[in-house]
């Protein structure tokens, strides 16, 4: 299985003035423990991690410390997210008939998780790796006045990775450049596409980090299996 890893995000939120994959977890950065966890999957064969240039030395370095033992390439990022993964598609190479997409910033997936939606990705079009929704959820419309309570029992929480047959991935994108389409994620593409999109059961682990909290609430996590391991 290829995988794409977007890797552009400022740290903005989380109050850093560089990429907030260079932060450091424990012993590892962001992007160094997202690595990890594909580099130990049984199903992952290729590596793209896409960005800005003026990151690649330090992708470049974190890569070299994880001893991957499979191909990695540097691909110039966009803007958005959504240009950044068309560059990434772009960037595979020709015998890619499937892709996993996964957030640098989710870096507490496990193995188990890449090899499971590798999987089930064999045998449909996309897929989302997603849990549950545990919170009631409030539709808030004007002057934060509640609208709606949608039935929780058909909410989940969209996580990546996403999987998607590559040519209709890369078709999604076309349309959605020459239509002007501004997504979130590539399920969304898939979804305004009229293709089906799967839910692969995800992990509650597998939180992005995006602000000082998360930080925290990722290292707790760390400690834990580190624990549990010894």
């Amino acid at each position: 299985m290829h995988l794409l890893i977007p890797a552009a995000g400022s740290g903005r939120r989380m109050g850093a003035d560089r990429n907030k994959l260079l932060l450091k977890l424990l012993d590892k950065s962001l992007l160094g423990w997202t690595l990890t966890a594909a580099g130990a999957s049984e199903s992952i064969i290729w590596i793209g991690i896409i960005g800005q240039k003026a990151d690649f030395p330090d992708f470049e370095a974190i890569a070299s410390q994880v001893s991957l033992d499979i191909p990695v390439e540097f691909v110039e990022g966009g803007k958005t997210r959504q240009e950044s993964v068309y560059n990434g598609l772009q960037a595979l190479p020709p015998e890619a008939d499937r892709v996993l997409i996964h957030d640098g910033a989710r870096c507490l997936a496990t193995p188990a998780l890449f090899d499971r939606c590798s999987q089930v990705l064999r045998s449909c079009p996309g897929l989302i790796a997603a849990v549950p929704v545990k919170d009631t959820i409030k539709v808030v419309g004007n002057y934060n006045l509640i609208e709606d309570t949608p039935d929780r029992a058909q909410l989940w929480a969209a996580q990546t990775p996403q999987g998607f047959e590559v040519q209709l991935l890369k078709e999604c994108h076309e349309k959605g450049r020459h239509l002007g389409w501004d997504v979130t994620d590539d399920a969304a593409l898939f979804e305004r596409c009229d293709l089906p999109v799967r839910i692969v059961e995800g992990e509650e682990t597998n939180l992005k980090v995006t602000t000082p909290v998360d930080l925290r609430v990722a290292e707790f996590i760390l400690r834990e299996r580190l624990a549990i391991g010894q």
